[in-house]
């Protein structure tokens, strides 16, 4: 009798209730301690006494335990109000065994005594109730309901006309504006439900083993360009592919055989094209590049080198940089081709030293590969050609995101990051801190800058610029026609600038931010531009009841990990120990920038919002933890020796490392609430939100990285672009749930989606093929950040053939 009384399913349910109830109390203690919400020491004495009286086969502890649900339900809507998915931390799970401890099974054994165990029955429907309410408010906040603050504009009489060279995609926007708008019109809202499947291409350049080890990312990431009947794209491993459009077949392939093994970061977005007369050998051709930063130009008949170009079809990348490891600096980003040059800059394995590669952006003749120019911010003049024996200046802002340009004006606007490392920036040197996450527009034929914008003073946050402007003409207040540009950042902030002189075409204020505490040396910026004439898409600073978790235990520890960490909103200063970095160095929108409608005048983003962690150490202490090794730095015969993972910024040459990871939970959940991703309009006359809505479920994140969940539609963290169509369509499959979108621009409807082979965190592409049929194509394969199915396709959609 004894033995069945301890192991009764009455006994198991309350030590399962008091041990909640114990964690609970437990962390709640710590968090009262860090000065965070006292309630949870109430709610986990009751939920342990209420434990150990089921335990104990008392009825007490039947009703002590939706004594205490109720009160949390009270106290949960009073802290975040009736959002479903901030409640779901908070109640679910209690709810769920809040109805198991009021079935028969249990109810029998512990109110027995009384005769009136089917009164469990009341408290059953209690948790079934909040249970329902919380995914219902749930759906009402992201999945049934976005907000509508003004009408798109309806499309004026400028309507594009449909013609040979507005059929193809010839730079990752479509055109040097990067507007990624096609004036294509067959699919339609109307018809959009009847996409399907034309063709799918697996080029067979899969992630190696080890090649997402440790933070390192592989990933197919490719805007496919367009001319004629070919399609051209890169694979993460740099082999260049051209298809027919029409039916996805392989034309030809062209491997550099590369040696990738040093690079922690692969992917490639983009090739270039380029149709020369002046060039008899190879008049068209394909500019491309290499994983050890080597460009090639390859016939884009054939995919043979061109011999007329540089040796034998190749140009090396690291002449005059100096020392460059192997893996240290690469190009990511499609080269910029206009008027005769080919503009690139390229990514640099920024936050390891100081003194690292140049970020020097560099011309060269289309037809013989020959430098044309090159923009060093640290020499004087700038453009000056170097020296015999000179290098470009080592560890200047590099420019590693996609450049538009504007023929007509004859500039290329080129995106600028930070002066390495990211983090520390008592060592930078005056034209560093001048340029630092600068928009600078340069005169494409001779490199000379016209101008340059900057978008955060003295950066320590990694917000460098990740891609270049969108361009667009749109309407003043006096009637005339402006050249702009809107700038987007990681910040979430959007820039509206003249794009011939690089004013604010949109009020732009000095905003004072904190700058202590401090980190002994720095010098911070009292203030940073602050885009007050645009709508902001940045995130609202943290609080504590904004902390989220995939259980009640995962958010009471991530509230503890709130209230330990330093926050002090969006610029808080980097200092020795733990802070919050929100937005980070993803930023709310990242290299694929935003899409813009030239007829509408509407923006169109997709934006993220995580959270992540910035952990400074000294680094001594680092190299005592096994985080980083000892080195003698440039110059010396040391290999340079690469942290174990890709969150470590040894930041040599400092006295810090940086450790930054994402915000998690002790489940991997996000610490910060849903939505976790937005589709947003903005309307560029009226400078405001038109609407924004979450896009995205949580049906391939699950916690430990696993890729079967619930599909939630919670808004779900985006990497990768959109594009827009005349018609009134938005295509993306960004978001982190493998799944391919239309969205109506008018009203942010939801109008299509379908199942992707992988993550399609790409920016997708559209053109009418040779059987006349408008193609909608996207990369598929997946992105190592954000954890999603890796993969190989590029897959086509089209309307049925009639």
């Amino acid at each position: 009798m004894r033995n069945e009384r301890f192991f009764s399913w009455s006994f198991m349910t309350g030590l399962v209730t008091g041990v909640i109830g114990l964690a609970y109390l437990v962390l709640g203690v710590w968090l009262a301690a860090l000065g965070g919400s006292p309630w949870y020491m109430l709610f986990g004495s009751g939920y342990l006494l209420s434990g150990i009286f089921i335990a104990r086969r008392h009825a007490s502890g039947i009703w002590l335990y939706l004594l205490t649900f109720l009160l949390c339900c009270v106290w949960s809507v009073w802290e975040v109000g009736l959002d479903g998915w901030q409640l779901m931390p908070r109640l679910f799970v209690m709810a769920l065994l809040g109805v198991w401890c009021s079935l028969p099974l249990i109810t029998r054994q512990v109110m027995a005594t009384r005769g009136n165990h089917r009164t469990g029955t009341f408290a059953g429907l209690v948790y079934v109730v909040a249970i329902v309410g919380i995914f219902y408010s749930g759906w009402q906040v992201t999945g049934s309901r976005f907000v509508h603050r003004q009408p798109v504009p309806a499309q004026s009489g400028d309507v594009q006309a449909t013609s040979p060279e507005s059929n193809d995609w010839r730079y990752y926007g479509r055109t040097e504006a990067g507007q990624r708008y096609s004036p294509l019109t067959q699919i339609t809202p109307a018809n959009v439900s009847q996409l399907k499947p034309a063709w799918e291409f697996h080029t067979g350049d899969v992630m190696r083993k080890g090649e997402d080890k440790d933070g390192r990312e592989f990933n197919f990431e490719v805007t496919p360009v367009k001319v004629g009947n070919s399609l051209f794209i890169c694979t993460p491993h740099r082999e260049v592919i051209a298809l027919n459009a029409t039916t996805g077949a392989q034309r030809w392939k062209f491997d550099p055989k590369s040696d990738t093994s040093a690079n922690e970061y692969l992917a490639c977005r983009g090739v270039a094209y380029s149709q020369s007369a002046g060039d008899k050998v190879c008049p068209e051709k394909i500019i491309a590049t290499t994983s050890e930063a080597r460009m090639v130009a390859l016939n884009a008949q054939t995919g043979e080198p061109c011999s007329s170009f540089g040796q034998n079809g190749f140009v090396s990348l690291t002449d005059h940089m100096g020392d460059v490891p192997p893996g240290f600096h690469f190009i990511t980003s499609q080269p910029m081709v206009m008027d005769g040059r080919i503009v690139l800059g390229g990514w640099i394995y920024d936050n390891q030293s100081t003194g690292e590669p140049s970020g020097v952006v560099r011309a060269f003749d289309v037809n013989t590969g020959q430098l044309a120019w090159a923009w060093d911010m640290g020499r004087d003049p700038q453009n000056a050609p170097l020296k015999p024996g000179e290098v470009y200046t080592r560890g200047t802002p590099n420019g590693w995101g996609t450049y538009t340009g504007d023929p007509k004006l004859g500039l290329v606007y080129i995106p600028l990051g930070n002066a390495t490392p990211d983090y520390y920036g008592a060592g930078r040197r005056p034209f560093d801190e001048k340029y630092s996450s600068s928009l600078v527009a340069l005169d494409i034929h001779t490199g000379e800058e016209r101008w340059h914008f900057q978008t955060v003073h003295h950066d320590v946050w990694d917000f460098d610029l990740p891609i270049g402007p969108t361009l667009v003409d749109l309407p003043s207040p006096e009637g005339i026609t402006v050249p702009a540009l809107v700038q987007t950042t990681k910040m979430g902030q959007l820039f509206l600038l003249d794009r011939r002189t690089g004013k604010p075409l949109a009020q732009v204020n000095e905003k004072p931010v904190n700058t202590s505490p401090s980190l002994p040396g720095e010098h911070l910026s009292p203030t940073q531009p602050d885009s007050v004439g645009m709508p902001s898409l940045s995130p609202p600073d943290l609080k504590e009841t904004d902390a989220w978790g995939a259980t009640p235990i995962d958010q009471l520890y991530c509230r503890i990990q709130f209230k330990s960490a330093r926050y002090q909103g969006q610029f808080t200063p980097p200092a020795e120990g733990k802070s919050i970095a929100y937005p980070a160095f993803d930023g709310v929108m990242d290299w694929y920038g935003a899409s813009v409608d030239p007829i509408r005048h509407v923006l169109i983003a997709n934006t993220s919002y995580i959270p992540f962690t910035m952990e400074l150490k000294k680094s001594a202490d680092a190299i005592k933890e096994g985080l980083m090794h000892k080195w003698a730095g440039w110059g010396s015969n040391q290999p340079y020796p690469k942290p174990k993972e890709f969150s470590v910024g040894p930041q040599y040459g400092t006295p810090w490392a940086a450790i930054v990871k994402p915000w998690l939970s002790f489940l991997q959940a996000p610490c910060n609430a849903p939505p976790w991703g937005k589709l947003v309009a903005v309307d560029l006359t009226a400078r405001k939100i038109a609407w924004e809505r979450p896009a995205g479920t949580t049906r391939d994140m699950n916690i430990f990285g696993t890729h079967t969940n619930v599909p939630l539609p919670t808004g779900i963290f985006m990497m990768g672009g959109n594009i827009i169509t005349q018609s009134g369509l938005i295509f993306t499959g960004a978001t982190a749930d493998n799944y391919f979108r239309a969205f109506d621009e008018t009203t942010g409807n939801e109008l299509w989606r379908a199942r992707l082979p992988a993550g399609g965190q790409a920016t997708p592409m559209t053109y009418t093929g040779d059987d006349g049929r408008q193609f909608v194509v996207i990369a598929a394969g997946g992105h190592g950040g954000l954890g999603t199915t890796s993969g190989d396709a590029l897959v086509a959609y089209a309307l049925p053939a009639r």
